[in-house]
């Protein structure tokens, strides 16, 4: 079963989110320090997983965004 990309990056996301709340909550040190190690661990998956998902997309840097387009004149 594929895993989605956008789980890697939802799941890395609230773990370093749970980081910060647990260090504004004085948690004990080597907790902080292995979910930190954890979460640096799961960046980096989660940057390899979304640079090697296989995504097909028309648009090009014509296109430049969607919401304000560039017009041609």
């Amino acid at each position: 079963m594929k895993i989605p990309v956008m789980f890697y990056i939802f799941f890395t996301t609230m773990l370093l989110i749970l980081i910060t709340i647990f260090v504004s909550m004085d948690m004990p040190f080597n907790v902080v320090f292995y979910l930190t190690c954890f979460g640096q661990l799961m960046v980096c998956v989660m940057v390899y997983k979304v640079l090697r998902d296989n995504y097909k997309t028309d648009k090009t840097f014509k296109d430049f965004y969607e919401d304000f387009p560039i017009s041609d004149t």
